[in-house]
């Protein structure tokens, strides 16, 4: 396939765009697209089944890391009020919550296990990061993150069609010199 538009050229203008997205007053995370966009690559291109992976998959690994996010806030001090007690109750928290993440893998819908670290990462980045259309709230965050990586796979489907695929031309076959 040839493009009538360079690839490289749609893209830049639809990365150019997520500061539109983000840079409202909703203070939305616009890197988490990319991270949905970068995923669709990864998981074997813009399509359907691959977006329905990753928007399956990528708010299930939020969710995981929402849940750590609240269980630490309720028990974060059960060690007591030093770092090292503190981290070793998280340490605790991570350790049984994302057994769990990776025990959801095994389900067909949420198969794609990279998609859940693609939001659970997210999350704690938008969350820690102070994104979100309400800074601090773990629920704001989530729909946040949600939100903005569910458009990574639009914008990589985006960023296929407005290249404006065309066939390219089939080359000639070469010509067979013939025997002597």
């Amino acid at each position: 396939m040839r493009e009538l538009v360079p690839h490289e050229v749609v893209a830049s203008v639809l990365a150019g765009l997520t500061a539109f997205i983000g840079g409202t007053a909703l203070n939305l995370p616009p890197w988490a697209i990319f991270i949905g966009w970068a995923g669709t690559f990864l998981a074997g291109g813009p399509s359907l089944a691959v977006a329905r992976k990753l928007w399956a998959a990528m708010p299930a690994g939020s969710t995981f890391a929402m849940v750590i996010v609240l269980i630490d806030q309720h028990i974060g001090t059960a060690f007591g009020q030093s770092r090292l007690a503190q981290d070793a109750v998280l340490a605790l928290i991570i350790l049984v919550v994302n057994t769990a993440l990776m025990y959801t893998g095994r389900i067909g819908y949420f198969s794609l296990i990279p998609g859940m670290f693609f939001g659970f990462a997210s999350y704690f980045a938008t969350y820690f990061g102070g994104f979100g259309f309400h800074a601090g709230n773990v629920f704001a965050a989530w729909v946040s993150v949600v939100v903005m990586n569910a458009l990574g796979p639009v914008f990589a489907y985006l960023s296929r069609r407005l290249a404006f695929p065309r066939p390219a031309a089939a080359p000639a076959p070469a010509a067979v010199p013939e025997a002597a």
